[in-house]
């Protein structure tokens, strides 16, 4: 490979972590081996990626004038840096019309999912197949959030705990 390549993928770095410091929510940690953790002081997750899976780095603003940036991996896979927050794109599941779900989610979402999925189920009016689409729209963030380098082992494990704590109460 070139000389310029490893200068390249550094100098891609350098604005990332240009960008998380000067940032009010997020905070990196580098490791020697080039393992990258960007950390969401929002909710404590982690995102985690390797240095040499950088593409680009494109500076950005949002429709208010804020500063966000997007950054290409060499997957293909994109996320974008806010100022609190990393976004990702949210996995196509089956059954699931994705144009009615935003382009772009975070980790946060899965609450609100969620506790719309407790309230849904809470609900004696509710239809089953609103339940089963707030499930859809649950895993679509869930495994998008895994795809992009998010570690979510314990957001996997709430709906069943939830599904299963419902059929114990209704018995």
């Amino acid at each position: 490979m070139s000389q310029s390549q490893p200068s390249k993928n550094q100098k891609m770095l350098d604005e990332v972590l240009h960008f998380v410091d000067a940032s009010s929510g997020l905070s990196s940690q580098v490791s020697p081996s080039g393992k990258i953790e960007i950390n969401q002081a929002v909710d404590g997750k982690v995102f985690s990626f390797q240095l040499g899976v950088l593409e680009e780095v494109l500076h950005r603003s949002d429709a208010d004038g804020k500063a966000f940036i997007q950054i290409n991996f060499r997957s293909g896979m994109k996320v974008l840096f806010t100022d609190t927050l990393v976004g990702f794109k949210p996995s196509e599941v089956l059954g699931l019309d994705m144009g009615k779900i935003p382009k772009v989610v975070t980790t946060p979402d899965l609450v609100s999912v969620f506790e719309a999925i407790e309230e849904t189920l809470g609900s004696d009016q509710t239809p089953e197949h609103e339940v089963d689409i707030l499930k859809r729209v649950y895993q679509a963030i869930l495994s998008g959030g895994e795809t992009a380098g998010f570690d979510l082992t314990f957001e996997k494990k709430w709906l069943s705990r939830l599904t299963s704590s419902r059929f114990r109460a209704s018995a």
